[in-house]
C-alpha cells in the first residue's frame, strides 16, 4: 500500500499537480526563536510603534500561547511583549507576574500594567526570544508606555546583543 502510494504521489508530482498540506486548526502556538530568525532580529532596531488597530506592534503586550520550556506540547495563554517583526514574524518576551522573579537574572523588572487584571508587577524575561505568527495573537492586553519600552530595550542591547 504503502509502494502504491509513493508511485502515485510521484507521478501528479511530475505532472505539476498541488497537494495541500494538511491545515492547522486554531491559531498557532508562540515558538521559541530558531537562530536564523534572532539573526534576523539582530540586525533590525527595536522599534516603539504601538497602535491600538487590534494587530500586534511593537511597544504593545499581547496575549498568546507559550510553550513550557519542559514540554513544548504543553504551555498556557501568557502576555507577551511584542519588541519586534521580521516580515509576517513577530519577536516578543514573555512576561511573568511571579514575584521570585525579582532579581533573577534574564528577568527584568517592569512594574505594575494594564495587561494584568489584577494590576500585579510583572517581569520580561530577556533570554527567551519567542516568535509568533500574527493570527495566533488573542488579544491585545496594552501599550507598554515609551520610557519603560526603552529600559527593556536599553538591557537587551546592553545584554543580549540586540541593536
Amino acid at each position: 500500500m504503502a509502494g502504491l502510494l509513493r508511485n502515485v504521489a510521484a507521478r501528479i508530482s511530475r505532472v505539476g499537480a498541488v497537494i495541500p498540506s494538511p491545515r492547522r486548526t486554531g491559531p498557532a502556538p508562540a515558538q521559541v526563536a530558531r537562530r536564523r530568525q534572532v539573526s534576523a532580529l539582530q540586525r533590525r532596531e527595536l522599534t516603539y510603534a504601538p497602535e491600538r488597530d487590534g494587530q500586534a506592534d511593537p511597544g504593545e503586550i499581547v496575549w498568546t500561547w507559550v510553550p513550557y520550556e519542559d514540554d513544548p506540547r504543553q504551555g498556557k495563554d501568557r502576555p507577551v511583549l511584542v519588541v519586534g517583526r521580521h516580515s509576517r514574524t513577530l519577536f516578543g518576551l514573555m512576561l511573568s507576574s511571579q514575584s521570585d522573579r525579582d532579581g533573577q537574572r534574564h528577568w527584568f523588572a517592569l512594574g505594575p500594567g494594564e495587561w494584568d487584571r489584577d494590576n500585579r508587577p510583572s517581569w520580561v524575561r530577556l533570554d527567551r526570544v519567542l516568535t509568533m505568527r500574527e493570527d495566533s495573537i488573542r488579544r491585545e492586553g496594552a501599550v507598554l508606555d515609551r520610557p519603560r519600552f526603552d529600559r527593556v530595550g536599553q538591557a537587551l542591547r546592553a545584554g543580549y546583543g540586540w541593536r
